[in-house]
């Protein structure tokens, strides 16, 4: 069973309907995802984020893990019935049962320390199953490349960084936090920061999107330009864009970039209202902006990075290398005379010029460590 699961997870391509593979695949997935949401009932205090604890309702929570519970079993029990993907869905079927002997939906969750350290599992959850489920949907009203797959190939790779980088979130926030407080507490002025608070919540968000912007700019310019494009080579290995490709990049960058892109907005003292909203934005940015959605927004395009602004910049064609930085603000390209500039609407292929990043999450790891280049 364990090797099919394996030779499954290493393919690729259309799921094809009547046989029970795609029935399968969503009862293996949520099982997987009630699996590690039960752990989160046990272990609140070490596999859940403390700032999103405060927004959970609880019972909302049980009833929807008892409906995925319900689906997951239901549909891998009609599939070993029927003797379709009898693997897959027993896999699935063993998942569930193991949840509910752990206490499933039932779970009590006692009063627990609030300051020990964390991994962010309930965080994986969410962005997992909130991304999957609005972005694949997006893809799929408006796609680019009509016949690129859901699984298309190094999907595997990309899944693995996006576990990495979204499960050590609470590493992440610890490193850059401290970082940042350590690094830049010195440039705090409290009149500056009072000014800013005073601003109109619009442009208020407009200016920490703006600066954000540019930090991320020269930041992303100094990749592609010095030494440091070893690391963020990882991130343009990737030859299909979607919604997971966003998600190869290499950690130690994302802390770099993390703790570059906040020193500004801790110095400056953004209200916490204008930074939650900026998380939202960049959020859906950082996603949006790597599917395969054929959106160009018109003259529009010109001022906001689009999927097609931001496609460019991961193409191999020569005429588009080291373009197109910006992250929000496309403007900005413009400005500073890297924008990308062809006849063509869309770029022919994506990925690495000469492809010399190997495949894979470790062999990614190592890899600027490693490369003679």
């Amino acid at each position: 069973m364990l090797e099919k699961l394996n030779k499954l997870t290493e393919s690729h391509g259309e799921l094809r309907p009547g046989h029970g593979i795609i029935t399968g695949v969503i009862a293996l997935s949520l099982a997987i995802l009630c699996f590690l949401g039960v752990l989160a009932f046990h272990f609140p205090e070490y596999l859940t984020t403390p700032q999103l604890r405060k927004s959970y309702n609880v019972d909302t929570l049980r009833t929807v893990m008892f409906g995925a519970l319900v689906i997951a079993g239901g549909l891998s029990l009609v599939n070993i019935i029927f003797g379709r993907s009898r693997y897959l869905s027993a896999f699935a079927f063993l998942l569930v049962a193991l949840t509910a002997l752990l206490g499933g939906h039932k779970v009590p969750v006692n009063d627990f320390a609030d300051n020990t350290p964390y991994i962010g599992l309930d965080w994986f959850i969410l962005d997992l199953l909130g991304s999957a489920l609005i972005f694949i949907f997006i893809e799929k009203l408006f796609p680019h490349r009509k016949n690129q797959p859901i699984f298309r190939p190094e999907w595997q790779t990309d899944f693995h960084h996006f576990i990495v980088n979204h499960m050590l979130v609470g590493f992440m926030l610890l490193a850059t936090n401290l970082l940042v407080h350590k690094g830049f507490g010195w440039a705090v002025k409290t009149d500056v920061q009072a000014w800013i608070q005073g601003l109109p919540f619009v442009f208020e968000l407009l200016l920490i999107i703006l600066v954000a912007d540019l930090v991320q700019y020269w930041t992303h310019r100094a990749y592609h330009e010095t030494w440091l494009w070893r690391f963020h080579a990882v991130h343009h290995s990737t030859k299909h864009m979607d919604w997971l490709a966003g998600s190869r990049q290499h950690v130690l960058e994302v802390i770099a970039t993390r703790t570059l892109v906040l020193a500004p907005i801790f110095v400056l003292g953004f209200s916490k209202e204008v930074i939650d909203a900026y998380i939202v934005i960049v959020g859906f940015q950082a996603v949006f902006n790597h599917c395969n959605v054929n959106v160009r927004l018109g003259p529009l395009r010109y001022v906001v990075v689009t999927p097609n602004f931001h496609h460019w910049h991961h193409s191999q064609d020569k005429e588009a290398l080291d373009t197109n930085y910006a992250a929000h603000f496309s403007f900005l390209d413009y400005l500073f005379g890297t924008a990308a500039n062809s006849k063509r609407i869309w770029p022919d292929e994506y990925g690495v010029l000469g492809d010399y990043v190997p495949n894979g999450f470790f062999k990614q790891f190592k890899f600027p460590f490693t490369w003679k280049g």
